[in-house]
């Protein structure tokens, strides 16, 4: 734990994967999209991510299973997975800022880990095709190892629980609504990532609100200014 700065109070700050610390939400969405009109069921990007963003692999599944009028075949996931895979090894990079933020968690010895809706094979590739996967390795939790996938608090609290730390000294980063609803659950505090495509609005029930730039998060004045409205929301001020 950091005794003093921007960053007291936090024990482990805990990253989604996709569209926080990788750039994958803008090329998922558009893969689904042409997968499910394949079998049927005609979905615009806009909506694969109002629908899944955040979700579990096998709720996509499931979902298209259900809404489908064509046959979705067995491997349709592991199929999903390779389409992905292939569209992200041709354009490969992180978020903005998301160097300069952990290496300012590194300069604090604050601990972070992964806690992400993908399967381990894509947190892995994600990770590695974004030269990401040294800062990580060993601390990458995935719903594959709950069986509760988010919005449950499952995923969040295994992470904590593996690492040693209380949930409500653990920040979550999320881009999504399922992943805030996950933390929140979870009583954890979370900040919404806006970097992305996601919608502002539909983060605003963070408890720490949400920011554009991953390094805000480490920037002081900015910090201890969510920092002290958490600790009054969660006391009830």
């Amino acid at each position: 734990m950091t005794d003093e700065g921007p960053l007291a109070g936090v024990d482990l700050v805990v990253f989604d994967c996709d569209g926080v610390l990788v750039d994958t939400e803008t090329l998922g969405p558009a893969v689904v999209a042409a997968m499910t009109a394949e079998v049927g069921w005609p979905l615009t990007p806009d909506e694969v991510r109002r629908r899944f963003l955040g979700r579990p692999e096998a709720y996509l599944y499931e979902q298209v299973r259900a809404h489908a009028t064509g046959p979705v075949d067995a491997d349709w996931l592991a199929e999903y997975r390779r389409r992905v895979s292939e569209a992200f090894a041709a354009r490969p990079h992180t978020m903005p800022g998301v160097g300069e933020l952990l290496d300012a968690l590194d300069a604090r010895g604050l601990p972070y880990c992964v806690a992400s809706s993908g399967g381990h094979p894509r947190i892995r590739h994600s990770l590695t095709h974004s030269g990401l996967w040294p800062r990580f390795a060993g601390r990458i939790f995935s719903a594959d190892d709950v069986a509760r996938g988010k919005p449950a608090p499952d995923l969040f609290l295994h992470a904590a629980r593996e690492s040693g730390h209380p949930p409500a000294r653990c920040l979550v980063i999320e881009d999504s609504p399922a992943g805030v609803d996950a933390a929140l659950a979870a009583a954890m505090p979370v900040i919404g990532y806006t970097g992305g495509p996601t919608a502002a609005e539909t983060l605003a029930h963070a408890t720490l609100g949400t920011v554009s730039d991953l390094r805000l998060i480490a920037a002081k004045d900015h910090y201890d200014r969510l920092l002290a409205e958490h600790y009054t929301w969660m006391l009830g001020g």
